[in-house]
């Protein structure tokens, strides 16, 4: 392969990788660190290329582990289902329940992982001969999670077990509301949760303080995919597969993958190889819905992360978002292909509607932080709000404004006639949002709130707003500093245009499935030129980089149109460097390649006047 980084000076010094310590989004370059003698152990052991053991060797894979990470099995990384504190008792209560045939409904949360994990409790009962209800919260009139009155009207219809997934971790309130009426709880869920757990009859978190299973990574399908390997145990102990088959939970390995690469969670250790092995699973399209809604969004191929996050991933949560909360659900949990293909066709226009909505409350939340009238835009959080913004959509504006901004950012959608605003977040790498809205709420500043590091709802009164930024602009200052100063481009490899082959994108796909803490390749390009730049419907920006050899390689910068970035690339011309990532292009079976711009910086300019 005709790699260009020894003809280059391109190692990392104070001024960063190709000289970049300040590129046009304000970022500096590094080549991601590798220690060379476990580049040289993976390329001699494994026959890999010196390109491939160095991005290994780069995400701290081991000589001993690079099997596993190469070929991951459940085999040699399912976790024992007891190293979950609460787990067995889970299970024991769940299968007396079936045992006794009480009325059961799996309670689930509105998104993607909510949808797989009830999904997955609904396939493992059916398997049992039972039907298992599936309850989902209204996100708008109802909000996230349990509510004492939800556990009351399901207890009035007849439910004496109800099975929370994704959800109830947080849930105080509603779990003592259900204690005093007598309706059992088991919680299964993976948020960040306080010392005390709520008082459940068994609570499975990775993340309860205490807790010594390692798999705090997990999202909640993945723990439910754990549960249903412990179901299947205590049932088996119990003699109840005498006189009928065991559930084989590895043939729902799919939704298992589908709500990790959907949570953003963590691709290591078990994770890696449940989301691996899942992706195997989707690509038979076995689902019936996960088969109807690939072909009603015109998708086809053995399935990827990309299949997972961007086409799948989208339709499913637009029923939360904009529609009703449980289409997904019932779509991932059907076994009528008819029904399915009528889910589909109704989540695939909900999720062209979403887009829309999307897009307004995006152009009014930045027209408000680049109007300087409320926020300033050098806080260390960003958090803007507004009077009918739909909490459907305010977390996935959230990720585009922290794109944008590259710190964390809460976006509050308002009720006028209230004064109650939802709100969602999404944070900067090293800076734990989750955390810092916690504190928030046992600071008295929100009506409710919590989540992940790098994710955070809330519930919070209209004239809090205030009080409420300036309380996290003190509380993660420190934090939103440091990860800003530490804010980079990993690059892997550098190429040419000419070395952008086939070849070389299918020897990096040894790497999936790609995710935190497994990142996506990233490559280089220096001193490339820029031609025939075009502007599409969209903001995206399609060109093609050429090298002095007469390389060619064609590229895209997606929604870049009014970006600092887009706006260079449409000037054209050359000697310029850019990153990104090798994607396939397979329009009318090419079979090439096709560079996704993600920065670029002018080694002609200076750096500060980027």
């Amino acid at each position: 392969m005709d790699f260009v980084e020894s003809d280059l000076n391109v190692n990392d010094t104070p001024a960063g990788y190709l000289g970049v310590s300040r590129s046009i989004t304000g970022r500096a370059w590094r080549q991601r660190a590798a220690d060379a003698a476990v580049v040289r152990a993976h390329g001699q052991r494994h026959g890999l290329s010196e390109p491939l053991a160095r991005a290994l060797a780069s995400r701290g894979v081991t000589v001993e582990g690079a099997d596993d990470f190469l070929s991951p099995t459940l085999k040699a990384l399912f976790p024992d289902p007891s190293s979950f504190m609460d787990m067995d008792r889970a299970a024991s209560i769940i299968v007396d329940a079936l045992g006794a045939d009480r009325p059961m409904v799996v309670f689930a949360d509105y998104d993607v992982d909510g949808a797989t994990s009830a999904a997955l409790l609904v396939r493992w009962f059916r398997a049992m001969g039972k039907d298992l209800p599936i309850y989902v919260p209204d996100r708008v009139t109802e909000g996230y999670g349990p509510s004492p009155a939800a556990f009351r009207r399901l207890h009035a219809e007849g439910a004496s077990l109800v099975i929370t997934v994704d959800c109830g971790a947080a849930a105080y309130d509603a779990v003592a509301a259900a204690g005093e009426i007598g309706l059992d709880v088991v919680v299964i869920d993976h948020h960040l949760m306080r010392e005390e757990p709520p008082a459940a009859a068994a609570v499975v978190n990775p993340n309860r303080p205490g807790c010594g299973s390692g798999q705090g990574v997990l999202a909640a399908a993945g723990v439910t995919l754990v549960l249903l390997a412990a179901l299947n145990r205590e049932a088996r102990r119990r003699g109840l597969f005498e006189t009928r088959d065991q559930p084989d939970i590895r043939q729902w390995l799919d939704l298992a993958a589908l709500g990790a690469i959907c949570d953003v969670t963590q691709l290591v250790g078990f994770n890696r190889a449940l989301t691996a092995q899942g992706l195997k699973v989707m690509s038979g399209w076995g689902n019936p819905g996960l088969k109807a809604l690939l072909e009603v969004a015109k998708s086809q191929g053995p399935a990827t992360t990309f299949h997972a996050g961007f086409i799948l991933g989208p339709r499913i949560n637009a029923g939360g978002r904009i529609g009703r909360s449980d289409l997904g659900a019932r779509l991932l949990s059907t076994d009528d292909p008819e029904e399915a293909a009528a889910l589909a066709e109704e989540l695939d226009a909900l999720n062209a509607a979403r887009k829309d909505v999307e897009r307004q409350v995006t152009e009014e939340a930045i027209a408000i932080i680049e109007s300087g009238s409320n926020l300033d835009p050098d806080d260390p959080v960003l958090l803007v709000a507004a009077d009918h913004w739909h909490p459907g959509v305010i977390g996935i504006v959230a990720g585009r404004l922290r794109e944008r901004y590259r710190k964390p950012v809460i976006v509050v959608g308002l009720d006028p006639a209230t004064g109650i605003g939802k709100g969602s977040g999404r944070s900067q790498p090293g800076v734990n949002l989750g955390r810092a809205v916690q504190a928030a709420f046992e600071a008295g500043l929100l009506m409710s709130g919590g989540g992940h590091a790098v994710a955070a709802g809330l519930t919070v009164r209209r004239d809090t707003v205030p009080e409420l930024r300036d309380f996290l602009c003190r509380r993660l200052a420190a934090e939103t500093a440091e990860a800003s100063l530490a804010d980079a481009i990993d690059i892997d490899v550098l190429i040419s245009p000419a070395a952008a082959t086939r070849g070389l994108f299918e020897e990096f796909q040894r790497l999936q499935p790609f995710g935190p803490g497994n990142p996506e390749p990233v490559f280089a390009v220096a001193g490339a030129r820029v031609e025939r730049p075009m502007l599409l419907r969209g903001g995206h920006i399609r060109c093609q980089l050429a090298d002095a050899d007469g390389g060619r390689l064609k590229a895209v910068a997606w929604r870049a149109g009014d970006t600092d970035l887009g706006k260079r690339l449409l000037e054209g011309g050359g000697g310029l460097h850019l990153v990104g990532r090798l994607k396939a292009d397979d329009w009318n079976g090419r079979a090439g390649v096709e560079f996704e711009i993600d920065d670029l910086a002018d080694p002609r300019m200076s750096m500060n006047a980027l």
